[in-house]
């Protein structure tokens, strides 16, 4: 179904099928299938035995994309079959999830590649991979390379445990690793194991949150670690926050693809660098980053994913088959990830089954059928939270912390989407049409999401914010089609060394240009007053400098890892000090770190206590303080170690809580100096 991405006349296909093999070759031979099948066990088995399974990551990709005929070039070939594999990982979850074996390395890797050589015997593909590549493949490649060198930069060279400053720095990433070491430990969704998983995770959680990037980065982790056994907390904390710091490194590298994605084999030369350095400017420059420090990671690879469906989805350059894989695998991976997002997914899979309708002619029937199915699989889980424990008016209402998306750029670029959708040339193109009505789906969703929530609560709240963030994609991965608008340049006459030079530089120009005008880079020319650049004070470069760590956990974090918890099996409550809020995330950490995060139910008691260091609250506070605290001890479901940084306070405490009936273990506990 390859389609053209701006004008109705013919234009290089960039990721043909393939020739129809015909004759002898096209022989469905036994021998090929026995041995693709001996070869899909016989890898992992062996890489597992060298204790080398994060191989397995790489020979999954490799052998999906090799059977696959989406993309003419290496790296689009690699995206296109990575995200088939996230998606095809999230949804046999649900068969990880009940069998035997859980998350372990080899029959997890065993069956998707049996499933990969049985798919590919049966539509008799031979393994093929293209090598070429493109210049702009630099701009991709070089956005996840700088975006990575700077959210890791903070904690490069720092140890586990020091690292926790810049883990700690939100209650939503304790929560969220609290659900990756839920699934990590019942070896499968929380959701199918809610009654073991409540050890893991504050309930209701195990029920109704999405669980899918929690599950991915589980079954990622067991592949790094070759085991199904979740070991330290301290090192998985490690582990987890360098899988997160990653998924932001490749959103924004998966944005500037997506946007190339969509402009098609004509979007090259100056106008692909110009494109792919703008989508690489707002996201290094623009709030976006601020997702790190608030924790928000299931939105991160949410958005991550949605990025990559709604490119493949608004351009399906590809044969029906795999029009059909790639719907389902956004659908699953969306939706599994963050559910919000799924209705946009939907909108852009509804309207590009309208604009293409010519090419199911004659195959509607197995096309909706199995677009059906994988609708039935991708709503399965929110289907089982709705149905259960949550409250969706409730939920979508909620307060919290945000992250505000650039209003300027998504608005600006999502007017120039529909300019450039609406102009002649690509009204009359499946790209520009499918384009042009998710652009106006999406912000009509928007519009009524927002309108709902200004008349029930009278503000825009927590998920408004989120959902304007897969606005923001949407916009940019509109570049593609904006960057068609751009005069193409001109043929350069001369030998072919000196047009090479002469489109490198064009596009290094060009690239540089977007920098300075949408990422706040002055390429070394000083600022008016001494004052910095833009781009000095954008929020990732605020993380890199370290700038938003949790600079008053360090010493409760090394307190806990290096003295407190060892040996410890009991809940623990952690008063460091009289700083409630320290106590709560404290104690928080102290949960997480032993495994046991939702053995407290009255975990946000906690945040009330406002006792721990010397006294110097007066009598009412500290009796107020009291009452939460033996609130918080009679939610534990055994008696708990009460942590309490000043000797004097711990001793009140121990005889109050004594003579209260409540049983708890009082340690004193100084901070380190």
């Amino acid at each position: 179904m390859a389609t053209s991405s701006a004008v109705r006349t013919a234009e290089p296909v960039e990721n043909p099928p393939g020739p129809r093999v015909t004759g002898p070759a096209a022989r469905r031979s036994p021998t090929v299938l026995a041995a693709a099948l001996a070869a899909s066990w016989a890898v992992p088995l062996l890489l597992h035995a060298v204790a080398l399974d994060v191989l397995l990551l790489p020979v999954l990709v490799l052998t999906t994309a090799a059977l696959i005929r989406v993309g003419g070039g290496l790296l689009d070939r690699l995206v296109v079959a990575a995200f088939l594999l996230c998606g095809a990982v999230m949804g046999f979850g649900l068969l990880f999830s009940v069998w035997p074996w859980g998350l372990a390395p080899v029959p997890g890797a065993g069956l998707l590649l049996t499933v990969a050589s049985v798919s590919g015997w049966l539509a008799r593909r031979r393994p093929g991979v293209p090598l070429r590549l493109r210049g702009s493949d630099a701009l991709v490649a070089g956005t996840v390379a700088v975006v990575w060198h700077y959210v890791h930069h903070p904690v490069a060279g720092k140890s586990a445990a020091d690292r926790l400053a810049y883990f700690v720095t939100s209650e939503d990433r304790m929560g969220h690793f609290s659900y990756f070491t839920g699934i990590r430990q019942v070896g499968g969704y929380a959701f199918l194991h809610q009654d073991a998983a409540r050890t893991y995770m504050m309930t209701p959680s195990e029920a109704v949150y999405p669980q899918g990037s929690h599950f991915l980065l589980a079954w990622v982790d067991a592949l790094v670690t070759s085991s199904a056994e979740a070991g330290s907390a301290l090192a998985m904390t490690n582990r987890y926050f360098l899988y997160v710091l990653a998924a932001y490194a490749l959103f924004c590298g998966a944005l500037v693809w997506a946007a190339r994605w969509i402009g098609g084999p004509r979007l090259r030369g100056w106008r692909a660098a110009a494109v792919c350095a703008t989508a690489a400017a707002v996201m290094m420059s623009g709030s976006m980053a601020e997702l790190i420090e608030r924790g928000f990671d299931s939105e991160t690879v949410g958005l991550l994913f949605l990025a990559v469906a709604l490119a493949l989805l608004v351009r399906p350059a590809a044969g029906r088959t795999e029009f059909v894989l790639l719907a389902a695998a956004g659908l699953i991976a969306v939706t599994y990830v963050y559910n919000l997002y799924g209705a946009l997914v939907g909108i852009a899979l509804v309207a590009v089954l309208l604009v293409h309708r010519r090419r199911f002619a004659g195959r509607w029937i197995p096309v909706l059928g199995a677009l059906a199915a994988a609708t039935l699989v991708a709503g399965l889980p929110s289907a089982f939270s709705v149905l259960t424990k949550l409250d969706v008016a409730k939920t979508s209402n909620l307060a919290g912390p945000m992250v505000i998306p650039d209003r300027p750029v998504f608005i600006g670029l999502g007017l120039l989407a529909v300019v450039a959708a609406t102009l002649p040339v690509n009204r009359r193109t499946g790209t520009g049409r499918t384009l042009l009505a998710l652009v106006l789906g999406g912000a009509a969703l928007i519009g009524v999401f927002g309108a709902w929530q200004k008349h029930t609560i009278g503000y825009y709240s927590y998920y408004f914010e989120k959902l304007t963030a897969a606005g923001l994609v949407i916009a940019l991965l509109s570049l593609g089609l904006i960057g068609l608008m751009l005069p193409p340049a001109g043929g350069t006459t001369g030998p072919a060394l000196r047009r090479r030079a002469d489109l490198l530089l064009r596009s290094c120009l060009a690239a540089a240009a977007a920098l300075a005008l949408f990422g706040g880079v002055q390429w070394g020319v000083p600022s008016g007053w001494g004052h910095p650049s833009a781009w000095y004070g954008s929020p990732l470069l605020k993380w890199s400098r370290g700038e938003a760590k949790s600079g008053d956990i360090g010493p409760p974090a090394a307190a806990l890892t290096g003295r407190d918890l060892p040996g410890v099996t009991s809940p623990v409550i952690a008063l460091y000090g009289n700083d409630a809020y320290l106590n709560l995330r404290s104690t928080f950490l102290a949960q997480i770190l032993t495994h046991q995060a939702g053995t407290m139910v009255g975990l946000y008691e906690v945040f009330y206590v406002k006792v721990g260091g010397p006294a110097t609250a007066g009598e009412e506070e500290y009796q107020a303080s009291l009452g939460h605290l033996k609130t918080a001890i009679a939610s534990c479901p055994a008696p708990p170690t009460v942590l309490v940084g000043d000797r004097k306070t711990a001793d009140r405490l121990r005889n109050d809580l004594a003579a209260a009936g409540s049983a708890a273990t009082v340690v004193h506990a100084p901070l380190p100096s």
